[in-house]
């Protein structure tokens, strides 16, 4: 019988990556891949909500969540993590608590949105963690997921379950997200790519969406939960 623990073997690897993480998430939040990802939310969520930073990581996407006026609750598996968040200037005002995205701890009913930037992908079973956002937002509240497209790829984090070693990242692609979350009651409420430079030289309007997600370095998806 296998004695892997994915929560425990994740809660180690992000402790261990929590300096070089750290080192730069700023500039993605700022410059790179997520830089778009706040004003997108701001489309759909009123400032002053209360939003889930669902795998808050070091801090730096509930920083800028509160920068645009939300109240933020940020949540992750990582102690090393949430000390990072905490210790941030910007982030006097929100909350950091240890949790999952499966078991996040927070009540029923509570957020207005919350936020998974790459971290669904992280779970063990990416269906219970739809299920979690939907108990704990409000009756059609928002959730903002964003995952690694096909060009992010290879994926050395999932690589080795060829050779069926047990590994903490589920490989999602950006169809099989949106499938998951269609067939479990949510509405696509909009949805943006992000590309290397590449395939940003190619004229992505006239393909299908299909195919620009097969072309993303990372797909963003704004799903609302129907209750």
């Amino acid at each position: 019988m296998s004695t892997f623990n994915w929560e425990l073997e994740s809660e180690k690897q992000w402790d261990n990556m929590a300096a070089t993480w750290n080192s730069r998430s700023r500039g993605m939040w700022e410059t790179g891949s997520r830089k778009d990802i706040v004003p997108f939310i701001k489309q759909f969520v009123p400032a002053g909500s209360l939003i889930c930073d669902l795998g808050c990581g070091d801090g730096t996407g509930s920083e800028k969540l509160a920068e645009a006026g939300y109240v933020v609750t940020g949540i992750d598996v990582s102690e090393e993590m949430l000390e990072r968040a905490r210790q941030k200037p910007g982030n006097e005002d929100c909350i950091f608590r240890k949790g999952n995205l499966a078991d996040c701890g927070s009540p029923d009913s509570h957020f207005d949105a919350v936020m998974a930037i790459n971290s669904i992908e992280w779970t063990n079973h990416p269906y219970e963690s739809l299920k979690e956002m939907a108990r704990i937002l409000k009756p059609n509240g928002y959730a903002c997921i964003g995952i690694l497209g096909p060009t992010a790829g290879p994926r050395t984090n999932s690589f080795r379950r060829l050779y069926g070693e047990e590994v903490i990242c589920n490989t999602i692609m950006p169809w099989e997200l949106e499938r998951l979350a269609l067939e479990s009651g949510w509405r696509k409420a909009g949805e943006f790519g992000v590309f290397k430079k590449a395939a940003e030289q190619l004229p992505q309007g006239s393909l299908p969406a299909e195919l620009q997600q097969a072309l993303s370095f990372m797909w963003v998806f704004m799903f609302q939960v129907i209750k």
